[in-house]
Protein backbone atom coordinates (compact mmCIF):
# COMPACT_ATOMS: atom_id res chain seq x y z
CA UNK A 1 0.00 0.00 0.00
CA UNK A 2 1.53 3.73 -1.03
CA UNK A 3 2.38 5.94 2.11
CA UNK A 4 0.25 8.48 2.37
CA UNK A 5 2.14 11.85 2.62
CA UNK A 6 0.11 15.19 2.98
CA UNK A 7 1.98 17.47 0.38
CA UNK A 8 -0.78 20.11 0.96
CA UNK A 9 1.16 20.71 4.20
CA UNK A 10 4.60 20.64 3.00
CA UNK A 11 6.69 23.94 3.46
CA UNK A 12 7.07 26.29 0.14
CA UNK A 13 9.68 26.23 -2.12
CA UNK A 14 10.04 29.98 -1.15
CA UNK A 15 12.11 31.96 1.65
CA UNK A 16 11.97 35.33 3.06
CA UNK A 17 8.49 35.89 1.39
CA UNK A 18 8.30 38.96 3.50
CA UNK A 19 11.65 40.38 1.92
CA UNK A 20 10.53 40.11 -1.51
CA UNK A 21 9.07 43.31 -3.77
CA UNK A 22 5.70 42.92 -4.83
CA UNK A 23 6.76 42.21 -8.10
CA UNK A 24 8.50 39.10 -7.40
CA UNK A 25 5.59 37.84 -5.01
CA UNK A 26 3.40 38.48 -7.84
CA UNK A 27 5.42 36.56 -10.48
CA UNK A 28 6.32 34.35 -8.41
CA UNK A 29 3.02 33.24 -7.34
CA UNK A 30 1.90 33.85 -10.71
CA UNK A 31 4.43 31.11 -11.85
CA UNK A 32 2.96 28.67 -9.11
CA UNK A 33 -0.84 29.25 -10.22
CA UNK A 34 0.88 28.40 -14.12
CA UNK A 35 1.29 24.56 -13.16
CA UNK A 36 -2.30 24.42 -12.03
CA UNK A 37 -3.78 23.70 -15.23
CA UNK A 38 -0.96 20.99 -16.18
CA UNK A 39 -1.66 19.39 -13.20
CA UNK A 40 -5.26 18.75 -13.74
CA UNK A 41 -4.48 17.85 -17.63
CA UNK A 42 -2.87 14.72 -15.76
CA UNK A 43 -6.44 13.66 -14.37
CA UNK A 44 -8.82 14.19 -16.89
CA UNK A 45 -9.73 10.66 -17.10
CA UNK A 46 -10.59 10.50 -14.29
CA UNK A 47 -12.50 13.88 -14.16
CA UNK A 48 -14.45 12.35 -16.85
CA UNK A 49 -15.59 9.28 -14.68
CA UNK A 50 -17.20 11.97 -12.38
CA UNK A 51 -18.89 13.79 -15.05
CA UNK A 52 -20.56 10.47 -16.25
CA UNK A 53 -21.41 9.19 -13.09
CA UNK A 54 -23.35 12.90 -12.58
CA UNK A 55 -24.84 12.93 -15.47
CA UNK A 56 -26.12 9.26 -15.10
CA UNK A 57 -27.52 10.20 -11.62
CA UNK A 58 -29.44 13.62 -12.70
CA UNK A 59 -31.13 11.89 -16.02
CA UNK A 60 -32.51 9.01 -13.25
CA UNK A 61 -33.81 12.03 -11.11
CA UNK A 62 -30.79 12.52 -8.91
CA UNK A 63 -29.19 15.26 -7.41
CA UNK A 64 -25.57 16.51 -7.24
CA UNK A 65 -24.15 17.11 -4.22
CA UNK A 66 -21.01 19.06 -3.13
CA UNK A 67 -19.67 18.98 0.52
CA UNK A 68 -16.86 20.59 2.16
CA UNK A 69 -15.25 22.65 4.63
CA UNK A 70 -13.40 26.05 4.27
CA UNK A 71 -12.41 26.81 1.35
CA UNK A 72 -13.31 23.80 -0.36
CA UNK A 73 -16.78 23.91 0.92
CA UNK A 74 -17.06 27.27 -0.41
CA UNK A 75 -16.18 26.41 -3.56
CA UNK A 76 -18.76 23.89 -3.29
CA UNK A 77 -21.48 26.67 -3.17
CA UNK A 78 -20.29 28.52 -5.69
CA UNK A 79 -20.70 26.11 -7.94
CA UNK A 80 -23.51 24.97 -7.14
CA UNK A 81 -25.54 28.63 -6.69
CA UNK A 82 -24.24 29.32 -9.89
CA UNK A 83 -25.89 26.40 -11.67
CA UNK A 84 -29.64 27.81 -11.75
CA UNK A 85 -28.58 31.18 -12.67
CA UNK A 86 -26.48 30.12 -15.77
CA UNK A 87 -28.42 26.77 -16.80
CA UNK A 88 -31.88 27.41 -15.56
CA UNK A 89 -31.82 24.29 -13.57
CA UNK A 90 -34.11 23.89 -10.22
CA UNK A 91 -31.83 25.21 -6.94
CA UNK A 92 -32.24 22.00 -5.37
CA UNK A 93 -30.74 19.69 -8.24
CA UNK A 94 -27.12 21.06 -7.22
CA UNK A 95 -26.82 21.57 -3.82
CA UNK A 96 -23.62 22.94 -1.95
CA UNK A 97 -23.04 21.98 1.70
CA UNK A 98 -20.54 23.04 4.17
CA UNK A 99 -19.36 22.30 7.25
CA UNK A 100 -20.76 24.80 9.71
CA UNK A 101 -23.49 26.02 7.75
CA UNK A 102 -24.73 28.80 5.99
CA UNK A 103 -22.57 30.95 8.72
CA UNK A 104 -19.19 29.24 7.17
CA UNK A 105 -19.93 30.97 3.77
CA UNK A 106 -18.88 34.20 5.22
CA UNK A 107 -16.71 33.54 8.54
CA UNK A 108 -14.89 30.56 9.94
CA UNK A 109 -16.71 27.87 12.44
CA UNK A 110 -14.10 27.06 14.56
CA UNK A 111 -13.85 23.10 14.14
CA UNK A 112 -16.40 22.23 12.36
CA UNK A 113 -14.75 20.26 10.27
CA UNK A 114 -13.55 17.69 13.21
CA UNK A 115 -17.08 16.38 13.34
CA UNK A 116 -17.41 12.72 12.66
CA UNK A 117 -21.08 12.94 12.13
CA UNK A 118 -22.26 16.06 11.37
CA UNK A 119 -21.69 15.99 7.66
CA UNK A 120 -23.81 12.32 6.94
CA UNK A 121 -26.08 14.48 9.35
CA UNK A 122 -26.35 17.55 7.10
CA UNK A 123 -27.11 15.02 4.01
CA UNK A 124 -29.69 13.26 5.99
CA UNK A 125 -31.12 16.73 6.48
CA UNK A 126 -31.99 17.30 2.61
CA UNK A 127 -33.06 13.52 2.44
CA UNK A 128 -30.20 12.34 0.26
CA UNK A 129 -30.91 9.36 -1.26
CA UNK A 130 -29.32 6.01 -3.87
CA UNK A 131 -30.49 8.33 -6.70
CA UNK A 132 -27.97 11.28 -5.34
CA UNK A 133 -24.41 11.50 -6.40
CA UNK A 134 -22.03 13.32 -3.61
CA UNK A 135 -18.84 14.62 -4.25
CA UNK A 136 -16.64 15.71 -1.00
CA UNK A 137 -14.25 18.08 -1.31
CA UNK A 138 -11.23 18.58 0.56
CA UNK A 139 -7.74 19.67 -0.25
CA UNK A 140 -5.79 17.56 2.51
CA UNK A 141 -7.97 14.28 1.73
CA UNK A 142 -8.55 14.25 5.67
CA UNK A 143 -11.25 16.34 6.88
CA UNK A 144 -13.29 14.11 9.14
CA UNK A 145 -16.48 15.98 8.02
CA UNK A 146 -16.03 15.16 4.97
CA UNK A 147 -14.60 11.81 4.60
CA UNK A 148 -16.88 10.09 7.35
CA UNK A 149 -19.67 11.65 4.81
CA UNK A 150 -18.40 9.68 1.88
CA UNK A 151 -18.07 6.70 4.18
CA UNK A 152 -21.84 6.65 5.34
CA UNK A 153 -22.78 7.57 1.86
CA UNK A 154 -21.20 4.51 0.23
CA UNK A 155 -22.96 2.39 3.31
CA UNK A 156 -26.00 3.59 1.88
CA UNK A 157 -25.80 2.74 -1.58
CA UNK A 158 -24.83 6.57 -2.46
CA UNK A 159 -22.48 7.17 -5.17
CA UNK A 160 -19.78 9.17 -4.20
CA UNK A 161 -16.50 11.03 -5.62
CA UNK A 162 -13.70 13.45 -4.14
CA UNK A 163 -11.84 16.38 -5.30
CA UNK A 164 -8.40 16.20 -3.45
CA UNK A 165 -5.01 17.69 -3.58
CA UNK A 166 -3.04 14.95 -1.88
CA UNK A 167 -2.52 10.95 -3.08
CA UNK A 168 -3.77 8.21 -1.54
CA UNK A 169 -5.73 9.92 1.19
CA UNK A 170 -8.60 8.48 3.22
CA UNK A 171 -10.78 10.77 1.08
CA UNK A 172 -9.83 9.43 -2.07
CA UNK A 173 -9.90 5.71 -0.47
CA UNK A 174 -13.04 6.12 0.27
CA UNK A 175 -14.57 8.09 -2.86
CA UNK A 176 -15.67 5.58 -5.75
CA UNK A 177 -14.54 8.06 -8.27
CA UNK A 178 -11.40 9.94 -6.86
CA UNK A 179 -10.02 12.93 -8.02
CA UNK A 180 -6.72 13.84 -7.04
CA UNK A 181 -4.86 16.88 -8.42
CA UNK A 182 -1.61 16.99 -6.94
CA UNK A 183 -0.27 21.11 -7.43
CA UNK A 184 2.49 20.51 -4.95
CA UNK A 185 3.21 23.07 -1.71
CA UNK A 186 1.57 26.14 -1.19
CA UNK A 187 3.79 29.40 -2.21
CA UNK A 188 2.51 30.59 1.59
CA UNK A 189 3.10 26.93 3.51
CA UNK A 190 -0.20 25.04 4.03
CA UNK A 191 -2.53 28.00 2.44
CA UNK A 192 -4.74 25.43 0.62
CA UNK A 193 -6.84 28.53 -0.53
CA UNK A 194 -4.20 28.65 -3.53
CA UNK A 195 -2.88 26.43 -5.84
CA UNK A 196 -5.28 23.65 -4.26
CA UNK A 197 -8.43 26.01 -4.28
CA UNK A 198 -7.84 27.58 -8.04
CA UNK A 199 -7.57 23.22 -8.54
CA UNK A 200 -10.70 22.65 -7.33
CA UNK A 201 -12.63 25.61 -8.60
CA UNK A 202 -11.06 24.51 -11.94
CA UNK A 203 -12.02 21.02 -11.85
CA UNK A 204 -15.65 22.03 -10.45
CA UNK A 205 -16.17 24.14 -13.25
CA UNK A 206 -15.51 21.24 -16.36
CA UNK A 207 -17.59 19.14 -13.81
CA UNK A 208 -21.39 21.13 -14.01
CA UNK A 209 -20.24 22.69 -17.34
CA UNK A 210 -20.20 19.47 -19.09
CA UNK A 211 -22.93 17.60 -16.96
CA UNK A 212 -24.99 20.86 -18.20
CA UNK A 213 -24.09 20.68 -21.76
CA UNK A 214 -24.59 17.37 -21.75
CA UNK A 215 -28.08 17.50 -20.33
CA UNK A 216 -28.74 19.95 -23.13
CA UNK A 217 -28.55 23.17 -21.12
CA UNK A 218 -26.13 24.71 -24.01
CA UNK A 219 -27.30 25.06 -27.75
CA UNK A 220 -24.15 25.62 -30.18
CA UNK A 221 -22.58 27.44 -27.40
CA UNK A 222 -25.23 29.09 -26.04
CA UNK A 223 -26.63 29.07 -21.98
CA UNK A 224 -30.19 29.19 -24.05
CA UNK A 225 -31.85 28.18 -20.57
CA UNK A 226 -30.39 30.92 -18.64
CA UNK A 227 -32.13 33.23 -16.14
CA UNK A 228 -32.80 36.36 -17.26
CA UNK A 229 -32.22 38.17 -13.75
CA UNK A 230 -31.10 41.87 -14.94
CA UNK A 231 -30.47 44.09 -17.57
CA UNK A 232 -27.25 42.71 -18.72
CA UNK A 233 -28.69 39.25 -19.24
CA UNK A 234 -31.70 40.35 -21.07
CA UNK A 235 -29.28 42.11 -23.41
CA UNK A 236 -27.00 39.06 -23.45
CA UNK A 237 -30.35 36.78 -24.42
CA UNK A 238 -31.46 39.21 -27.71
CA UNK A 239 -27.85 39.04 -29.16
CA UNK A 240 -28.07 35.44 -28.84
CA UNK A 241 -31.56 35.52 -30.70
CA UNK A 242 -30.25 38.05 -33.30
CA UNK A 243 -27.50 35.71 -34.42
CA UNK A 244 -28.99 32.46 -33.63
CA UNK A 245 -32.47 33.35 -36.04
CA UNK A 246 -30.29 36.24 -37.90
CA UNK A 247 -33.38 38.82 -36.84
CA UNK A 248 -33.28 42.36 -36.21
CA UNK A 249 -32.35 43.99 -32.73
CA UNK A 250 -36.54 45.02 -32.23
CA UNK A 251 -37.49 41.81 -33.61
CA UNK A 252 -35.39 39.94 -30.87
CA UNK A 253 -36.37 41.96 -28.11
CA UNK A 254 -39.89 41.53 -28.69
CA UNK A 255 -39.21 37.80 -28.80
CA UNK A 256 -37.65 37.82 -25.38
CA UNK A 257 -40.39 40.13 -23.91
CA UNK A 258 -43.21 37.82 -25.00
CA UNK A 259 -41.18 34.61 -23.99
CA UNK A 260 -38.93 35.32 -21.31
CA UNK A 261 -36.64 32.37 -22.16
CA UNK A 262 -34.33 32.23 -25.15
CA UNK A 263 -35.20 28.69 -25.55
CA UNK A 264 -39.22 29.54 -26.13
CA UNK A 265 -37.86 32.34 -28.05
CA UNK A 266 -36.34 30.03 -30.05
CA UNK A 267 -38.45 26.86 -30.45
CA UNK A 268 -41.48 29.39 -30.84
CA UNK A 269 -40.08 31.50 -33.33
CA UNK A 270 -42.31 31.09 -37.14
CA UNK A 271 -44.93 29.16 -35.41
Amino acid sequence: MNKFIKITEQNSRYNSIENKSIDLILKEINGEDQTVAKSINKELKSIKSVILEAIKCLKNDGRLFYIGSGTSGRMGILDASECPPTFGVDNNLVIGIIAGGDKAIRNSQEFAEDSTNQGWLDLKEKKINEKDFVIGIAASGTTPYVVNAIKECNKNNISTACITCNKNSPLANESIFPIEIIVGPEYITGSSRMKAGTAQKMILNMISSSVMIKLGKVKGNLMIDMQLSNNKLIERAINMLISSLNISYSDAKILITKYGSVRKAIDNYNE
